[in-house]
């Protein structure tokens, strides 16, 4: 239902985002790469035939103008929908979005950076607060085998166990974060390779969901609601996630995560989460009947290309995976912004 009525849109949603952010790209303006990303996929969203809810967005509402959490998009959400369509016979749709995933990627012309969305079914998609999280992404092949909860250096001999390989062939992505020293540390020990990020972690843990992207897992804490995101994209394609909220800024040292872990923990109880410790696998994460995902590079990536520009258009790439079909579509547009000129030949 979903993927019929929606796939061909959410990847122009994506698309119309990547391209107003790629303009921006290497002017080491992160906030307008990021701010135009979020009005660009507004203004197709809203152009939709369906009933939205942004459930994972730019933040709460008054941090956030447009795509804020609990904004409702889509035309049938519009005061004047009842001239569009009868919003009574549309299901209702919960959407995640990072409209610039990896926005100093974007400002700095470094590779990875996308706009990114997932939806689902409403009460499909984890209501993941603006956290942090411990995650751990492998291939289908590991799925249900290693385990967040394990360590390091067992999760990699299981690993190398199902992709009958040795350790020192896996490459294993972490953020290059000071909270992630020991982690690391263990990782190289175990005689894996370490490919150090600075932001960007939903690529690399679908990535993991790929054969020859040479990206084998991904460990370590990053964004909550970006947990989420990747967590609907690998549930549809089969691949192994798991997640743990993280509400202590001493385990976090970088970035804000609240004034401490006692008033983490009362805001995450606040959001009916009594477990703050709980380990969440994919299909918790994206729980919906049906998921879909859908991504479009804004700079070149290892699963997508990013925006080109020519005279008069735009070339672009995006993948859109579906729990639906079971499907992973990669889908090459070019986008005509002008008619081209005709030189009158004397």
């Amino acid at each position: 239902m979903l993927e019929t009525t929606l796939g061909l849109e959410i990847i122009e949603v994506v698309e119309k985002a990547a391209i107003a952010s790629a303009r921006w790209m290497g002017k080491g303006e992160k906030d307008i790469a990021d701010q135009v990303a979020v009005e660009a996929m507004r203004e197709r969203m809203n152009q939709i035939h369906m009933r939205g809810r942004i459930v994972i967005g730019e933040g709460e509402r008054d941090d956030a103008p447009m795509l804020y959490i609990g904004e409702e998009v889509g035309i049938c959400t519009q005061p004047d929908a009842k001239n569009f369509c009868n919003p009574d016979e549309l299901i209702e749709i919960d959407i995640a979005v990072d409209p610039c995933e990896g926005t100093n990627l974007c400002a700095y012309g470094q590779p990875g950076a996308m706009a990114v969305l997932a939806i689902s079914e409403k009460g499909g998609l984890f209501h993941a607060p603006d956290f942090y999280m411990n995650k751990l992404a492998a291939p289908p092949v590991a799925k249900g085998k290693v385990d967040i909860r394990k360590s390091p250096t067992e999760n990699l001999k299981i690993l190398a166990e199902c992709l009958d390989r040795s350790i020192d062939e896996l490459v294993v992505v972490v953020m290059k974060r000071e909270r992630h020293d020991d982690l690391i540390k263990e990782i190289r020990e175990a005689g894996a390779r370490v490919r150090l990020i600075s932001d960007g972690d939903v690529s690399a843990a679908i990535s993991c969901g790929f054969s020859g992207t040479n990206t084998h897992a991904l460990m370590g804490i990053g964004a909550a609601p970006e947990g989420v995101i990747s967590a609907a994209a690998m549930r549809a394609i089969g691949g192994h996630f798991q997640g743990q909220l993280i509400y202590d800024p001493a385990v976090v040292k970088t970035g804000l995560i609240g004034e401490s872990k006692e008033s983490n923990i009362a805001r995450l109880t606040e959001m009916g989460i009594t477990d703050p410790d709980k380990v969440y696998d994919a299909a918790e994460l994206a729980c919906g009947e049906t998921v879909l995902f859908a991504g479009c590079g804004i700079t070149p990536g290892n699963l997508m290309e990013g925006v080109r520009f020519f005279h008069g258009g735009a070339r672009t790439q995006s993948l859109v995976i579906s729990s639906q079909s079971k499907t992973a579509r990669f889908v090459d547009t070019i986008h005509m912004f002008e008619e081209p000129k005709v030189i009158q030949v004397k």
